[in-house]
């Protein structure tokens, strides 16, 4: 029997993706042999779910529940391989029951680790029993939630479930009122449409704002270069006259842009149209053109309301966002699959 290595140990489970109790149980098994490991494995099924943990998930899921009073709202991503497989009963009812398990879960629980509805099972376990009855991999990716004491969560579902949205707002008094809660609605369909990174600018870190100053210095240093390389290659052009050269020259030049001394002030008037792009208040509304930016229909409706209306948080999920997709490349995998054969 061959020693059962901690290195023989990690190459079965390179090679299947099993637990590591399983592959050490698997080699005992097979007393050593690693092709027979690989095949207790199969046999026993336990590869048949770990086996695609590895393949990309990005088709799937984003649902959406905020409660009766409107206190509280949960939001989850659940992926799957295929478009076929997310619109599925089996899965969506996952998905179903997995968004029922979030909504009395604290912030930042593991959820896969919490007990799956009608059963002594864990979430993660039904997963990969899911997994493994439906061929395809499964993960619960992501799940958050918000809640609004003296307001209410709202959430938006856009195409079927691709993209999804949670918002929690603040009310001076009736947080039922309609037109507090029509702008609260439009805000959710905002963040949807806009992809705003936070609320306002006093939510933006300073490692944010520097690494973006840090790209738009880069950005007109790269101008200035370009336009440096140009002047260097018409100054050693032979085939221009001079009136020809002149002209060229001076358009080079002028795409250098103002001084370097001046950067500092252009690069804060950038920063500042970058805060009307990326915070919530800063956008013009998307539902009422003309109308000004969030923060200004925001202000006006308090004024209405008599007191200050409050966007507080935001959760907004795009279905696989973040996710690297693997190009596939058919004519090289018929290659593959005929030099194999």
């Amino acid at each position: 029997m061959a020693a059962i290595t901690p290195a023989l140990i990690k190459e079965l489970r390179e090679r299947t993706s099993a637990g590591m109790s399983d592959c050490k149980n698997a080699l005992v098994e097979a007393e050593g042999d690693l092709d027979k490991a690989v095949e207790v494995i199969l046999k026993k099924g336990i590869v048949k779910a770990a086996s695609r943990a590895g393949k990309v998930a990005t088709e799937g899921e984003v649902a959406t529940w905020v409660s009766a009073d409107g206190k509280k709202g949960v939001i989850v991503e659940v992926n799957c391989q295929t478009d076929f497989v997310a619109r599925g009963d089996d899965f969506k009812s996952f998905v179903k029951n997995v968004l029922s398990v979030a909504q009395n879960l604290a912030k930042g629980a593991d959820i896969g680790a919490e007990t799956y509805p009608g059963t002594s099972k864990t979430v993660d376990l039904v997963r990969q029993e899911l997994v493994g009855r439906i061929g395809e991999n499964i993960v619960v990716r992501r799940w958050d939630r918000l809640e609004a004491s003296r307001g209410i969560v709202k959430d938006y579902v856009h195409m079927g479930g691709k993209l999804a949205v949670l918002l929690a707002a603040e009310a001076p008094a009736d947080a039922q009122h309609a037109d507090f809660k029509g702008f609260v609605e439009n805000a959710a369909m905002q963040i949807a449409a806009m992809n705003p990174l936070v609320i306002d600018k006093s939510q933006l870190s300073k490692a944010q704002i520097d690494k973006q100053k840090e790209i738009y210095f880069a950005q007109m240093k790269e101008e200035v270069d370009a336009a440096n390389a140009r002047i260097a290659v018409l100054k050693a052009a032979t085939d221009l006259s001079p009136a020809e050269l002149a002209k060229e020259l001076k358009a080079a030049e002028s795409r250098k842009g103002p001084p370097e001394a001046m950067w500092p002030k252009i690069i804060d008037g950038k920063i500042t149209k970058w805060y009307t792009e990326t915070t919530l208040l800063g956008q013009d509304n998307v539902w009422e053109p003309g109308a000004g930016s969030v923060d200004k229909v925001r202000q006006e409706l308090g004024k209405k309301l008599g007191g200050e209306v409050k966007l507080n948080a935001f959760v907004r999920f795009g279905l696989g966002e973040g996710i690297e997709k693997k190009a596939e490349d058919l004519a090289a995998e018929v290659a593959k699959t005929i030099g194999s054969t």
